[in-house]
């Protein structure tokens, strides 16, 4: 039963079974491994080289003779997953490198049961969430929102970044951020107002719309969420600054350019006295002059 199971690591039959003498006898030398494996010292010793450069076996040197340790099997199925890991992240280009050309997966939603799965594929993340959200609408449709997907949300410490239009119920939402695990940038509503809620996240971009009907969608293709991810990046930053200008941290561009025709002037204003200056001392020196020669 484990033979097979560790042949399915990629091991041959006595590959495995060198493994599993080793795990279980501990620290040996070649000798008593194969022994226990029933095969021959020279192979035994041949299959441990091979296995070591697989990472499954390690040895220490005591007077002169080796002896050989099995990898403990938990850090072998880490390294497992990490490498299945690195190989799916790496299908896409793989995949270009056959010619296969990678098509978004697009999943449609409807009514507000639709619109409920949507947000527990959202709960399923492994990156923070980044959300263009209304913070009422959601709330009109589905009112145990906050008490059926926030706080799930927040007990599986799945961290969320929004932007809402800057109204009461933005402010109510935003408020709560601390205890929500989130972080809510409000927005001017008279100059960006918005009623569809987007939320990225992994590899998908979700798009619910609550106007008429309930409809959403989940894409999910990297190329889109990493493209979402940056435009996100860049209003995040640019509500940062809008907040600034607004609590007076910032000057605006218009008074940046009134602080600086201020400036050229005072400058202007200073070269045209210290001109008026030489020039008049220039006229003293030169009248002094004629009234030495006048002598």
């Amino acid at each position: 039963m484990l033979a097979n199971i560790v042949e399915n690591i990629g091991l041959n039959s006595k590959e495995a079974a060198v493994y599993l003498s080793a795990l279980e006898l501990g620290s040996s030398p070649v000798s008593v491994i194969a022994a226990k494996a029933k095969i021959n010292r020279v192979t035994t010793y041949d299959i441990l080289e091979k296995l070591i450069k697989k990472g499954l076996i390690n040895f220490i040197t005591k007077a002169k003779v080796k002896y050989f340790n099995a990898t403990d099997p938990e850090i072998v199925a880490l390294e497992i997953k990490k490498r299945s890991k690195d190989f799916e992240e790496a299908l896409p280009d793989l995949k270009r490198l056959g010619g296969v050309t990678v098509h978004p997966t697009v999943r449609y939603y409807e009514g507000i049961e639709g619109i409920k799965a949507i947000y527990a594929d959202t709960l399923t993340s492994q990156t923070e969430i980044l959300n263009y959200a209304n913070s009422q609408e959601i709330r009109l449709h589905w009112p145990t929102y906050d008490q059926d997907y926030v706080t799930q949300r927040a007990n599986k410490q799945i961290h969320l970044r929004g932007i809402a239009p800057d109204d009461e119920h933005g402010r109510m939402v935003h408020s709560h951020d601390t205890e929500n695990f989130r972080e809510i940038r409000l927005i001017s509503k008279e100059k960006f107002n918005f009623t569809n809620e987007i939320n990225i996240y992994d590899n998908k971009v979700a798009i619910i719309s609550f106007k008429d009907e309930l409809i959403g969608m989940i894409i999910e293709s990297p190329e889109i969420a990493n493209t979402q991810r940056a435009i996100f990046k860049m209003t995040w930053e640019f509500c940062d600054l809008m907040q600034k200008l607004e609590s007076g941290l910032l000057l605006s561009a218009e008074e940046l350019m009134a602080n600086s025709a201020r400036k050229q002037a005072s400058i202007k204003a200073n070269q045209a006295e210290k001109t008026e200056r030489v020039r008049e001392t220039a006229a003293e020196e030169k009248k002094e002059e004629n009234q030495v020669s006048l002598f």
